[in-house]
């Protein structure tokens, strides 16, 4: 026997929302993205298998939901700390995976279960949903296509997703992330 519940649509059927609600829906994906990495429970949820299909929109309060989370690593940070293998505080550094699939991520459970500070959701949520690296269901160019023409002249939103999707400097993810979210917000606010 499954049980289901209805929570809303699912991120899919927003993909050719207006811009405003994409910003909106972007940022509050990096927002996730950061609350399951950095914590005051010192644990760390790393989502395995991110895709459109694997969150929803809540009807009412237009609040992003993880509906799949059957692929979850959870890492505990403290332990970490505490027992420190090898490199623990090493920044981990997700590589970029450009396959021809649809939602690729390429991780270690090893590594993520042995890091204190690890991008792997930043990665996950640019590459698979935010940038023009994320494909689903036959289309491109991620949640955020097709920016309004003032902010793709600008270039700073397309140079954020690149970074977070496929940095080109060393830990230029988690800058970029951060980055990211502030622009996003700005952007949010000034939609609104």
């Amino acid at each position: 026997m499954v049980a289901v519940n209805y929570v809303g649509e699912e991120l899919w059927s927003y993909f050719n929302a207006p811009w405003e609600k994409r910003v909106d829906l972007a940022w509050q994906l990096m927002e996730i993205a950061e609350q399951l990495t950095n914590n005051d429970f010192e644990f760390a949820l790393y989502l395995l298998d991110v895709s459109f299909d694997n969150f929803a929109v809540g009807p009412r309060d237009g609040k992003v939901i993880i509906v799949d989370a059957e692929n979850v690593l959870v890492a505990d940070k403290r332990l970490i700390r505490q027992n420190k293998p090898e490199n623990w505080d090493v920044w981990y550094e997700s590589k970029f995976d450009d396959c021809d699939k649809e939602a690729c991520l390429s991780f270690s459970k090893e590594i993520l279960c042995a890091r204190a500070t690890v991008d792997h959701n930043y990665y996950a949520v640019c590459q698979n949903l935010l940038s023009r690296h994320a494909t689903w269901r036959g289309t491109s160019g991620g949640l955020l296509h097709d920016p309004p023409n003032e902010i793709a002249k600008e270039g700073r939103l397309e140079a954020l997703l690149d970074e977070c999707a496929n940095p080109k400097k060393r830990y230029g993810r988690f800058q970029a992330a951060k980055e990211l979210r502030e622009y996003l917000a700005q952007l949010s606010n000034n939609v609104r």
